[in-house]
């Protein structure tokens, strides 16, 4: 009995059945939202959702933390929008907060789908080779944490891009939990402030500035938490080279 439930989970079809629940997830919800997660919409329901929020406030924040973590565990459009809308509802804080817990739920999501079905064959592939991949492979691995939090505080790298790489060098749990929370923290504060100033925005019919992330005054201090990831990385290199 042990025995067939172990080759259950061990075959293909389960090994590879999270990730196929994710793409099909993905295809259906984009099927279904791909056109309909938009500022507009926002724009349009606005009145009814606050109305809503005043009325049911708990199942308001349940609700969102669900429907924010659906988006991103299947990688739907409409993941800024989410973020604008905590902030609208929610204000900063404490939407800062609902909008940084159901993104973390959702890449959990994804992190565990590709860990599971594919992360752990090519880990052990990794662990296997030799030369220029292993030596890159190593160097990840003693350098984990910094490497985390750099690719979630860099604007630039896709937020599933984000998620996937973590699985395939099969970086525990916890670990990732951690540095998704708290690396995601700046970039998600700068949206849900934005989203916060929503009502003035629909008052003079204009559309947010999403590129504020980009702006000197954001982006430098971002710039400068991914210096601080990196410096324990530099300073093992530098100890390394003085023979510390």
């Amino acid at each position: 009995m042990t025995d067939s439930v172990t080759e259950t989970r061990s075959s293909p079809v389960g090994r590879y059945a999270p990730l196929f629940v994710i793409a099909l997830g993905a295809g259906l919800g984009w099927w279904l939202f791909g056109d309909r997660l938009t500022f507009a919409a926002l724009a349009e329901n606005r009145e009814a959702l606050l109305a809503f929020r005043d009325a049911n406030y708990v199942a308001t924040v349940a609700g969102f933390i669900a429907a924010y973590t659906l988006i991103v565990a299947f990688s739907l459009p409409g993941a800024t929008i989410a973020t604008l809308t905590g902030g609208f509802l929610f204000a900063t804080f404490p939407g800062a907060l609902f909008n940084i817990t159901a993104a973390t739920l959702g890449a959990t999501a994804i992190f565990l789908a590709a860990q599971t079905s594919i992360g752990a064959r090519l880990g052990a592939r990794l662990e296997g080779s030799e030369g220029v991949v292993k030596r890159i492979k190593d160097g990840i691995d003693e350098n984990q944490w910094s490497m985390l939090f750099l690719i979630r505080l860099i604007p630039v790298v896709p937020f599933f891009v984000a998620n996937l790489v973590p699985a395939f060098l099969e970086v525990p749990v916890r670990r990732f939990v951690v540095s998704t929370f708290f690396g995601i923290m700046p970039g998600a504060v700068v949206y849900t402030s934005v989203g916060a100033g929503l009502g003035e925005v629909f008052a003079r019919g204009e559309t947010p500035d999403l590129g504020i992330i980009f702006t000197p005054q954001v982006l430098l201090p971002i710039l400068g938490l991914c210096a601080l990831a990196l410096l324990p990385v530099i300073l093992r290199v530098l100890r390394g080279k003085r023979g510390l």
